[in-house]
């Protein structure tokens, strides 16, 4: 064999090597790893070893060290250090790029599931908004984040009601077998080899909008986004979110055909759409768009779901900035401005209610026949969250009223219990609280009261592990939902 071969094998040969003792990250991180923080919980260390992190940037790795060696205390600073870097460290299961071409893809998976969602990729991403600068390198950040638009709009352009995806074809990697989805009935059709879920949520047309604004917002990059396939992606966001502002009655009381009907067969209610897929009647007129799912994939009770309205106003308009600086697309900006207007003035006249001994509050879904459901689920986009998505300001009044109402006994989905109080939701049920709630809370606060109690009830959740969970048992701390 010639020398260089003999190179290539060799390396080859440890690259395998390495993969092969890595162990699965789900197993790894159900235990305990030194060295310890040394705080009152003694938390343990959760990052993979470096051969085992499936992405290292620099920039970040250097931030993650630059804010550990800022914070005083032992369990906060283990617990930012195992979670900051954690996409990074465990998700990027693939990147590379599209065949043939130098479009930049990347598959970001949702944590313990091989499948990218479109929401939870955007979330993922947004945690490193702060170390996101101009750059043309393909091991950068700004590389990561084009990869994930990218890709993003390929779905998009072929499944856009649905919620989570497979591997791209130049990956290699088999597609996912998702035993849940494996009898539904969805319409539109989608393909099982492309697609892994096909929930019809308006937050994952949204999160397109939003990772697209987050990454011109801190490049400047406008060329990009004339690139490719975004503009068409960014048309088929808007056929969508048109065609689910369709009611279920026509003026004369025809019963309209729904463009997206989901039915599963499942013991969970929350699984599923009543009236054969179409779910609860909405009202015509009322400007706002249908989601059939929520952010936590569990089916809306009224399809007039407000936070996800808010989401797509607050991110259609930025967007409409991105087309416009592109320059020649003047029909499309219009539409754009004037769509995420409608939905903002739908919300203020449809989406406000008054409840006694809170006042003026933010629904959480309505119908438009007078239906209203008043509560809060954990997931983002929630009520909650308005601020932090940048809707509104945190001082807004009703917003302050709705905010009482949802950290409070009037919230029928807030857990209070001596391990932690904070907004959970029907996913996992009644009892089990959400950390990521408790974090929303602290983003949109100034009270350092608050912020603390806050901090102080996610670091002692972890169960010792240095994780943030899904969810946690409010009486039971080792009661918990996925370790992170």
């Amino acid at each position: 064999m010639p020398p260089l071969s003999r190179c290539i094998a060799y390396l080859t040969g440890l690259a395998l090597a390495s993969a092969q003792s890595c162990p699965d990250y789900l197993d790894y991180a159900l235990e305990p790893h030194g060295p310890y923080s040394g705080g009152r919980y003694n938390l343990s260390y959760q990052r993979p070893r470096p051969e085992c992190r499936t992405i290292q940037i620099a920039d970040v790795d250097a931030e993650t060290e630059t804010i550990k060696g800022r914070i005083a205390d032992p369990d906060l600073r283990q617990l930012f250090g195992n979670a900051y870097p954690n996409t990074l460290d465990t998700a990027v299961k693939w990147k590379g790029y599209a065949n043939g071409t130098d479009e930049e893809l990347t598959f970001l998976i949702t944590g313990d599931i091989d499948a990218m969602w479109l929401r939870d990729s955007a979330n993922q991403m947004q945690s490193y908004l702060p170390n996101l600068t101009p750059s043309t390198k393909n091991d950068s950040l700004a590389s990561l984040y084009r990869g994930v638009i990218n890709l993003q709009a390929r779905y998009l352009l072929t499944s856009p009601y649905c919620n989570s995806l497979q591997p791209p074809v130049e990956s290699g990697i088999p597609p996912a077998n998702n035993t849940s989805a494996s009898d539904d009935t969805v319409v539109p059709p989608y393909n099982n080899q492309s697609v892994f879920e096909c929930k019809y949520e308006l937050d994952s047309l949204a999160a397109f909008l939003e990772i697209s604004t987050n990454y011109w917002q801190s490049t400047n990059d406008t060329s990009f986004f004339g690139k490719y396939s975004w503009i068409s992606a960014l048309e088929a966001v808007l056929d969508v979110a048109d065609a689910m502002r369709t009611p279920n009655y026509a003026a004369n009381g025809s019963v309209l055909t729904s463009p997206y009907s989901f039915t599963r067969e499942t013991t969970r209610a929350t699984e599923t759409l009543a009236n054969d897929g179409i779910g609860n009647p909405v009202q015509n007129g009322t400007g706002l768009i249908r989601s059939a799912f929520r952010p936590s994939d569990d089916a809306t009770i009224y399809q007039l779901f407000i936070p996800a309205n808010m989401m797509f106003a607050r991110y259609l308009a930025t967007a409409a900035d991105i087309v416009d600086a592109l320059g020649s697309h003047d029909a499309l900006c219009q539409r754009m401005r004037d769509m995420s207007c409608e939905v903002r003035q739908a919300i203020t006249k449809h989406g406000i209610v008054n409840v006694p001994g809170h006042g003026q509050v933010y629904a959480y879904e309505i119908d438009g026949y007078g239906s209203q459901n008043i509560m809060d689920d954990a997931n983002i986009p929630s009520l909650l969250s308005a601020p932090f998505l940048g809707y509104l300001d945190r001082n807004d009044p009703i917003y302050q009223n709705t905010r009482s109402l949802i950290l409070s006994a009037q919230n029928s989905y807030f857990m209070c219990g001596p391990v932690i109080s904070a907004v959970g939701g029907p996913h996992n049920g009644p009892g089990y609280a959400w950390p990521m709630a408790s974090i929303v809370r602290i983003f949109t606060s100034d009270d350092d009261e608050e912020i603390l109690g806050q901090l102080g009830m996610i670091l002692s959740s972890t169960d010792g592990l240095g994780l943030i969970h899904e969810s946690v048992n409010s009486f039971n701390g080792s009661d918990w939902t996925r370790q992170w």
